[in-house]
C-alpha cells in the first residue's frame, strides 16, 4: 500500500497534527505500507522526526502569506494557517508527489477542505481526513475524530453520504509503547502518591505556559520530596528561560527536550500538568491523573468533557494550580479515583480498528 500524508507542525499550530499522523504512519509501515509526508517548512516543523521514523519527506516552499488567527468569516476559518492559498498548496503538493498514484491520502490540516481534497482524487484512490473541529466540508472516504464524546451526527452535514465516520475516543491514536506500558502504569497507581510530577504544556508552548506554571507552583503545597520533570520541544522559544528558572525552584527539576520515551515518563509519574491536546489520550490510557489547562480554543470542549468524566481537574487559569494541588494534598482517594476514570476513556485499540477500515475500503 502506498500512502501520502499532508500535515504540518508549526509554532502557530503546535505539533499534534504531525505527531498523531506519525502514529498512524508507523503502524502502516509495520504493515508493509510505503508512507510519504508532505509538509510546509514552518518554524517548528518536524521534518527531522519524520525522516528519523523512516518515512519519505517532501518539503513544500516556505510560506509566503502572513499567518493570522482563525476567522469564522473565512472558509475554512483556519485558512490563513496554511501560509498559502489552498490552490497554491494543492499545486505544490501535486508537484512534490511527482504524479505518483497513492492508495490512500491522509489529510490532517485545519486549513484544507473539500475543494483541495477533491482535486487530490486525481492521484489518490481513497482519502482519509483526521479532524476535531467539524467546521468545514470534506470530500473523503474515511473521517476520524478521536474526541471524547464526539458522535457521527457532528459531521453528517460536512461529508458525503458514503463517507465512513469513526468518532469518539475509542479510536484514539496511541503508539505501541503506550499499549505496552498500560498494565505497569495502572498497577503502580493502586497506591496513591505524589512523588513525581510531569509538566508538559505542548511541543511548542509559544506563550511560555511552562514558565508561568512553575511560577504558580512555587507557593503550592507540592511536597518537598516531589521530583518534577518538565518536557519541552526543541523549537519551544522559552527553553533557555525555563532552564534558568528551574535553578531557583524549591524542588529537584529535570528538563527533557525532544523526548522519545514519553510513555515511560507518563507511566512513572503520579500526576501530570498539561494542555488539553492530543496527549490527553496518552495520559488517560495510562491512568495518569492530570491538572489540565486549555491553551487553545479548539481544546475547550475536550477539557470540559474530561472534567465531567472526572478524569482531570480543569484549571480556568494557570494560577488555579495552587488550589488544585491543595485539593489533592488533602484527599487520599482523589488521585486514585481520577486514575480509575482515566483508564476508561480509551482501550488502546484505535489504531487497529482504523487500519482495518482502511484495508476494507481499499480492497
Amino acid at each position: 500500500m502506498r500512502v501520502a500524508i499532508r500535515a504540518d507542525a508549526a509554532t502557530h499550530m503546535g505539533i499534534g497534527h504531525v505527531m498523531r499522523c506519525l502514529t498512524l504512519a508507523n503502524a502502516l509501515k509495520m504493515k508493509g505500507a510505503e508512507v510519504s509526508f508532505v509538509c510546509r517548512p514552518f518554524t517548528g516543523q518536524l521534518g527531522e522526526r519524520i525522516a528519523a521514523e523512516g518515512h519519505r519527506l517532501y518539503l513544500l516552499s516556505p510560506p509566503t502569506q502572513t499567518i493570522k488567527p482563525p476567522d469564522p468569516k473565512q472558509t475554512p476559518p483556519h485558512a490563513a494557517w496554511l501560509g498559502e492559498t489552498w490552490e497554491t498548496d494543492l499545486a505544490q503538493t501535486q508537484i512534490a508527489l511527482n504524479g505518483k498514484q497513492f492508495d490512500w491520502l491522509i489529510v490532517d490540516h485545519y486549513s484544507l477542505d473539500n475543494r483541495w481534497e477533491n482535486e487530490m482524487r486525481k492521484i489518490a484512490g481513497s482519502i482519509m481526513v483526521i479532524d476535531d473541529l467539524a467546521d468545514r466540508r470534506h470530500d473523503c472516504d474515511l473521517l476520524l475524530d478521536q474526541t471524547l464524546g464526539r458522535n457521527e451526527g457532528k459531521y453528517q452535514h460536512w461529508v458525503t453520504e458514503n463517507c465512513t465516520l469513526l468518532t469518539g475516543s475509542k479510536y484514539a491514536l496511541l503508539r505501541p509503547e503506550f499499549v505496552e506500558l498500560r498494565e505497569y502504569s495502572l498497577k503502580r497507581r493502586e497506591k496513591s502518591e505524589m512523588k513525581h510530577l510531569l509538566i508538559c504544556m505542548g511541543g511548542i508552548d509559544q506563550s511560555n505556559s511552562t514558565g508561568q506554571m512553575l511560577d504558580a507552583l512555587q507557593t503550592s503545597l507540592l511536597p518537598s520530596y516531589c521530583h518534577i520533570t518538565v518536557v519541552m520541544g526543541e523549537n519551544a522559544p522559552w527553553i533557555d528561560s525555563v532552564c534558568e528558572q528551574v535553578k531557583k525552584m524549591s524542588w529537584p527539576i529535570e528538563i527533557k527536550v525532544n523526548v522519545v520515551n514519553m510513555a515511560q515518563l507518563m507511566a512513572d509519574s503520579d500526576l501530570a500538568i498539561g494542555a488539553a491536546g492530543s496527549a490527553s489520550w496518552e495520559r488517560c490510557f495510562l491512568g495518569l491523573p492530570t491538572l489540565m489547562i486549555v491553551l487553545a480554543e479548539n481544546q475547550l470542549d475536550l477539557g470540559i468533557v474530561l472534567e465531567q468524566k472526572q478524569a482531570v481537574i480543569l484549571l480556568d487559569k494557570i494560577s488555579d494550580v495552587k488550589k488544585a494541588i491543595e485539593s489533592l494534598f488533602y484527599s487520599d482517594d482523589k488521585l486514585k479515583s481520577m486514575s480509575q476514570a482515566c483508564k476508561n476513556i480509551t482501550d488502546g485499540f484505535g489504531v487497529k480498528i482504523i487500519l482495518e477500515n482502511m484495508e476494507k475500503l481499499c480492497a
